[in-house]
């Protein structure tokens, strides 16, 4: 069916003959023909990876193949979300090993993408949890892949946002849990400086992120506030929250109603913002038990929040540096502030283990992400930012692109081997995306 399509930035819009499955014969039918294609899941990638003039979409081939309730273990096809998981394995004492800041995208999405957490320092990307999977190619064949089996084409299918094929199965290992709730602190600090100092203090603890105000000048430049965590145990919960340990969040949501208008997120608001969002938490540290939901997904309680970038849409910016790279951030936050491009979400996380998989973006050392509406001058400082990215020895997140020239790829380090093992399982470029082509990825003669 034919329709207007776009990630989660609702940026850029592209028009694509959207295609469906249930059963697996209609799977082979849809590969079958001549037209290339790219997989698609819930379509919460942000830029165009999930977009092309042909999309196959896994939301209806959602099925849960086997779950080992006493080693944790899950099996599922590929368009089962993470929502639907944790509904299932939680209430068992069981979590995602890795989750990222939202609950709605699909398993085969996390493949894609090879999710990270604000757990990646201790607990590594979704790769390092995959005991084997299916994959399909664009000539029907299925292979199963791990890391010890069909190894190249497992590296190249956790982080190659569906480029060797479709995945159709995945089991994995979840990690075990004690009650539904997280133990957390929230610590205020002052500068960029004491930020990274916390960091290396609490880096024990398990989930670990942080808000940063990136309009911030002066003495109070990169003012923070640092959220770590723990999943809690039984003692730890009130009696109140004992009497359901594994409760589920109350399924509430509001609704973002309309696209805003653009000009209601300028420099002004966003600085009005920060300033609330700081200031609000009165105390130094502040500590609480809460349900999983606000510690990891608060946005998902807003179905649409997208929209308040309005019609033109957003990018998502995110970037790694190497640990040895703080002037980055500083030169970075210091160029978004001088330009007053603020944004209201501006994450920090530490990346803690060496690369994972062979496209996989994270890397020891330091990942910001910011969003940055569309408007006059932002596609070109994003070009600004990304020389700087370079300089320091950093990469892009491609899950969050929608814009950068292939040149960004150059520090990925398997790049190449990548572009082969795409000619060796998509040897004619069927399977294919916007992205893709931009970035000269399947656009190989």
């Amino acid at each position: 069916m034919k329709k207007w399509l776009a990630g989660w930035g609702n940026y850029p819009v592209i028009e694509s003959n959207e295609e469906s499955f249930v059963f697996t014969d209609q799977l082979d039918s849809l590969i079958a023909k001549d037209q290339p294609f790219i997989p698609r899941g819930n379509g919460r990638s942000y830029g165009d990876s999930s977009l092309g003039g042909r999309t196959i979409s896994t939301l209806k081939y959602d099925k849960i193949l086997s779950f080992d309730e006493g080693n944790g273990v899950f099996e599922c096809q590929p368009g089962i979300m993470l929502s639907q998981v944790l509904e299932v394995i939680v209430p068992q004492g069981w979590f995602l090993p890795v989750t990222p800041g939202t609950k709605l995208i699909t398993i085969g999405g996390a493949v894609g993408s090879n999710i990270h957490g604000k757990n990646h320092r201790r607990d590594g990307c979704f790769s390092r949890h995959i005991i084997d999977m299916d994959v399909k190619l664009s000539s029907n064949e299925v292979i199963t892949c791990s890391a010890v089996e069909n190894a190249d084409l497992f590296e190249a299918t956790c982080g190659g946002m569906g480029l060797t094929g479709l995945v159709v199965r995945v089991k994995f290992r979840l990690k075990k849990i004690s009650t539904s709730y997280m133990k957390q602190k929230q610590i205020k600090a002052g500068d960029l400086h004491e930020l990274l100092s916390l960091f290396d203090k609490y880096k024990d603890f398990r989930y670990a992120v942080a808000w940063i105000d990136c309009l911030k000048k002066g003495e109070h430049f990169g003012r923070s506030i640092l959220t770590i965590g723990e999943h809690a145990v039984l003692n730890e919960l009130n009696d109140k929250q004992k009497k359901n340990p594994f409760q589920l969040p109350a399924n509430k949501k509001l609704t973002f109603p309309f696209n805003l208008p653009s000009w209601v997120l300028n420099t002004f608001t966003v600085k009005a913002f920060n300033f609330l969002y700081y200031t609000k938490k009165l105390k130094k540290e502040i500590d609480s038990v809460v349900l999983y939901d606000p510690f990891f997904y608060p946005l998902d309680a807003i179905n649409n929040w997208n929209r308040m970038y309005g019609k033109n849409g957003f990018v998502q910016y995110q970037f790694v540096l190497p640990l040895e790279a703080k002037q980055g951030l500083v030169e970075i936050l210091n160029r978004i502030s001088d330009k007053g491009m603020g944004s209201f979400l501006t994450v920090l996380k530490v990346l803690g283990s060496k690369q994972e998989s062979m496209i996989s973006f994270c890397r020891e050392g330091y990942t910001l992400a910011l969003d940055f509406p569309l408007r006059k001058g932002v596609l070109e400082f994003l070009d600004e930012l990304d020389e700087v990215v370079l300089k320091y020895g950093g990469r892009l997140y491609i899950t969050k692109d929608a814009r950068m020239k292939p040149g960004m790829l150059a520090n990925y380090p398997e790049l190449e081997n990548f572009k082969n093992i795409i000619k060796k399982y998509n040897p004619d470029g069927k399977i294919r995306s916007a992205q893709s082509d931009r970035l000269l990825l399947t656009n190989i003669k």
